[in-house]
């Protein structure tokens, strides 16, 4: 029994020493601040081309829109198109019922060849001094009169034939053979959409930098992955005063009539390439309003740098203000950092793991 209370008794003796080495250690590593270095991957911060974007919604407008619609009460004749058809320039769509407007214009036509013919007598005669010379000059105006009145004719019977003002796309047909149309009924829509017209509002603050000419996309719900390209073509001359926004107009070409008036297109601006400081986002923490970095002192250490951002893409940012070209910024392995720890290069392993916070 001896001998093992002896053996137990040295074999707790050794782990209290072990205990105790251990305890002193970790007080001198905490007397000392030497706390394991936190894996993170870093980058150094430099400049490079940036394009700043504007993001806006925007609507698509027809290059040339009008509603199609008759002059006159008349009854339709005849339809010349169907829904949906393209048009060239100067294309009859619609026939009004005109018979007596035909008939009105050969009675004016044999009234206009008559005083012709009287005036062209009376001229003779006037040349061999047989008729007074006020004569002539009335017979003159009574045949000028009857040429008028043909013209005037000739005008009405024109304006029973509805035709395309410029070429496009009809829209659904609203008339039929029969119908009786008066000035301000709606036959058609008739949109030119070879190039279209998207409107879109930007700031005020950057009004300085838009110009004509700059590059702009597109995209839009009706074609998922599918970018549009335009160039921007007008810039409104005036600001409004609620919106405190300028209305920009882009134009973009649509040989396959993908974009339709009235569809809701997401725009990007893209602004003039400049140098700047861009880094991560991943790298940037947002605590409520203020955004910081954890950028890496020469000592090993990190220091909470404020930022402030400039414009956002594609999972990088601008830093318009807290850092300089040449600092050395944590990437990944924030969630573990605070201001004073220090940091060590992850390896593959560690940067490919998921960070826990």
């Amino acid at each position: 029994m001896r001998p093992s209370l002896g053996l137990h008794a040295g074999l707790a003796l050794l782990v209290a020493l072990a205990t105790a080495a251990c305890g002193r250690n970790g007080a001198a590593q905490q007397r000392d601040g030497a706390e394991p270095p936190v894996p993170v991957t870093t980058r150094l911060v430099r400049l490079q081309p940036w394009s700043d974007t504007v993001l806006a919604l925007g609507n698509v407008k027809a290059r040339e829109s009008i509603t199609v619609t008759a002059k006159v009460s008349e009854t339709v004749e005849r339809v010349h198109f169907d829904s949906g058809d393209s048009v060239a320039t100067g294309a009859p769509l619609v026939t009004l019922s005109g018979r007596q407007q035909q008939a009105a214009l050969a009675q004016a036509e044999a009234a206009a060849d008559e005083a012709e013919k009287l005036y062209q007598r009376q001229l003779e005669l006037a040349g061999q001094q047989l008729i007074a010379r006020s004569t002539l000059d009335t017979q003159r105006a009574a045949r000028d009169v009857a040429r008028a009145r043909v013209a005037q004719m000739r005008a009405d019977i024109g304006d029973r034939v509805i035709r395309a003002p410029f070429a496009g796309v009809l829209g659904i047909r609203q008339v039929s053979p029969g119908s009786l149309v008066t000035p301000g009924t709606a036959i058609a829509t008739l949109d030119d959409i070879a190039r279209v017209y998207v409107d879109f509002p930007v700031p005020e603050v950057l009004l300085a930098q838009l110009a004509v000419g700059q590059r702009v996309s597109g995209t839009s719900a009706a074609y998922p992955g599918r970018r549009f390209e335009g160039t921007v073509s007008t810039i409104d001359a005036r600001v409004d005063q609620a919106t405190r926004a300028v209305t920009v107009r882009a134009d973009f070409p649509n040989g396959d009539r993908a974009l339709r008036p009235g569809m809701l297109v997401q725009v990007t601006l893209s602004r003039p390439q400049r140098q700047a400081l861009v880094i991560p986002e991943i790298s940037i923490v947002q605590v409520g309003t203020d955004s910081y970095v954890f950028r890496v002192k020469p000592d090993g250490t990190v220091e909470r740098a404020d930022v402030k951002v400039g414009g956002r893409r594609e999972g990088e940012a601008e830093i318009a203000e807290g850092l300089k070209a040449g600092d050395r910024i944590v990437v990944d392995g924030t969630g573990k950092l605070r201001p004073g720890s220090r940091i060590r290069e992850a390896t593959q392993a560690e940067a490919a793991a998921p960070e826990r916070g």
